[in-house]
């Protein structure tokens, strides 16, 4: 028999060290299998310290659901929370700590279907031109939008990047994606100009870390540290991701966008402006860093109205004819 925290311990240090997730994903899953802790504790009337892997039955798994639905917890986030206890479960059925996972026979919430949110090509340059702060922090919050609407990056990967994975001269990133699984992407000029604009001050603001300020020649790219931080802080430390969903929320109230603008829904653009003008969706898989297909699919966009015109010029019966007008 293992308790029930020691489960728990040992998977994310293998979701961590085995299975190299990044702390993002890590921190989700310890957040979900903390609830259910607490969770069990109410529902079973032991103390945490007795809980057993064994007390994760199917009827504990559905009623942790259903306390999370009567909390307010949407259906996707009731799913990713079930998908951690599956996960869980399995991990302890793999190290023979377990005999079965019960969570397998509990359905998945059924999920809404939407459209996950991007922005319309006027939009996203409202968003990039908006009056940026002065000083080095606005060219820094510059080179964060245009690189997350150039590349597509999570923006995990996006805090993550170190100067020496960026090629200025060849507009290139080595990203390191989930699973540790590495790719290439390409990025655009004006993403470029805004990395070299924020380069030149990058310097001066890393020393306020204790760090030695490194000159660089006019931002060329081969004078740039190479394994520093890309994106800073004010206090010259690397940018969290918080900071970067802080500073788009922060551009997109500025440039007066209706409604929520955070750094996946760039990600979302991205990938739907890449479909709209003729990308196909394998390449737009790759250069995202999906594994599967069908979660490329959910991450783009064809706008109705262009649709249905590609429908009405491309199929035989709905063709206008020559003599109509």
């Amino acid at each position: 028999m293992i308790e029930l925290r020691q489960l728990i311990e040992d998977y994310l240090d293998h979701l961590t060290l085995e299975r190299h997730l990044s702390p993002h994903t890590t921190r989700a899953y310890r957040n979900d299998l903390e609830r259910l802790a607490v969770f069990l504790v109410d529902y079973l009337g032991k103390p945490e310290s007795a809980l057993m892997g064994r007390d994760i039955d199917s009827r504990a798994t559905r009623a942790f659901l259903s306390d999370l639905g009567r909390g307010g917890l949407s259906k996707k986030s009731q799913g990713r929370a079930l998908s951690a206890v599956r996960s869980l479960l399995a991990y302890g059925c793999r190290i023979g700590a377990l005999q079965d996972n019960p969570a397998k026979a509990v359905r998945s919430p059924k999920q809404e279907k939407t459209l996950p949110k991007h922005l319309r090509p006027g939009e996203i340059e409202q968003l990039i031109e908006v009056e940026h702060k002065d000083g080095p922090l606005g060219l820094r919050d510059r080179a964060i939008a245009e690189l997350l609407y150039a590349s597509g990056l999570r923006v995990g990967e996006l805090v993550s990047l170190d100067w020496n994975q960026v090629d200025l001269a060849n507009r290139t990133l080595r990203v390191l994606g989930k699973g540790g699984k590495e790719r290439m992407v390409p990025f655009g000029r004006k993403a470029c100009e805004a990395l070299a604009a924020w380069l030149r001050p990058w310097g001066e603001l890393r020393a306020k870390a204790g760090k030695s300020s490194i000159k660089n020649k006019g931002g060329v790219t081969r004078d740039h540290p190479s394994d520093e931080p890309v994106f800073l802080n004010h206090r010259g430390g690397r940018l969290t991701d918080r900071s970067v969903r802080r500073v788009i929320d922060a551009m997109g109230l500025a440039s007066g966008l209706a409604g929520d603008v955070h750094p996946h829904a760039l990600r979302h653009t991205f990938a739907t402006h890449m479909l709209e003008e003729g990308a196909d969706l394998r390449t737009i898989q790759e250069l995202l860093g999906h594994s599967s297909l069908a979660t490329t699919q959910r991450y783009t966009h064809v706008d109705i109205d262009r649709l249905l015109q590609v429908y009405r010029d491309s199929h035989p019966r709905a063709r206008k004819s020559g003599s109509e007008s």
